[in-house]
């Protein structure tokens, strides 16, 4: 079944951003449930071959803690698929030594941090649209962005991965707003893929 498939897949994403696996174990784990995984999101044609996702060097200067500021307003995002218009709100902004990044909270049942970037490296030697730092709906918390005390969060871009759509067209995704495009390069976390 699809939907119990998917419950999996979700499940196993949140054990491995929970895991206490260092960063080249994670990867490798990551690796691992993109080949052989039912919802992978790899075009199930790309799984036999598939050897490793692509990935900067680990870049221990990619790894910053940031000031959050108080951010208002609200932001919708037509995903071009099933999902439709998501709603976000804006509940901080950081101050990231590649630029501000918002903090967008996701206005639907439960609700979720989510925040995509789009740095100097997209559509070069990454997705073009961008990549995720976080999208706890999807299970990834505490790798790329952990709260801090005192209004402070712990960035670390090794974690910044691709959106689904970046893999297979069958999937839509929100992808960074022009609030979270950064002129900077940002050397680290997952490259493109490219079969």
């Amino acid at each position: 079944m699809d939907d119990l498939d998917l419950l999996d897949w979700r499940e196993r994403v949140a054990q491995l951003y929970l895991s206490d696996l260092d960063l080249a174990g994670f990867r490798s784990a990551r690796d691992e449930l993109f080949a052989t995984h039912p919802s992978s999101p790899l075009p199930a044609r790309a799984r036999a071959g598939f050897t490793g996702l692509p990935w900067f060097p680990p870049n221990p200067e990619a790894v910053v803690e940031a000031p959050l500021r108080p951010a208002t307003g609200e932001l919708e995002i037509d995903t071009g698929g099933p999902d439709g218009v998501v709603r976000y709100r804006r509940f901080a902004v950081a101050a990231t030594p590649w630029g501000e990044l918002t903090l967008w909270w996701i206005e639907a049942y439960g609700g979720g941090l989510f925040v995509p970037v789009r740095d100097g490296t997209s559509g070069l030697q990454t997705y073009g649209g961008g990549r995720y730092l976080t999208d706890t709906v999807k299970g990834t918390f505490g790798r790329g962005l952990t709260v801090l005390p005192g209004e402070r969060v712990r960035l670390d871009a090794n974690y910044l991965y691709n959106p689904s759509c970046a893999y297979d067209d069958r999937w839509a995704c929100p992808l960074a707003p022009p609030e979270n495009r950064v002129d900077v390069p940002i050397r680290a976390g997952e490259l493109s893929w490219h079969p």
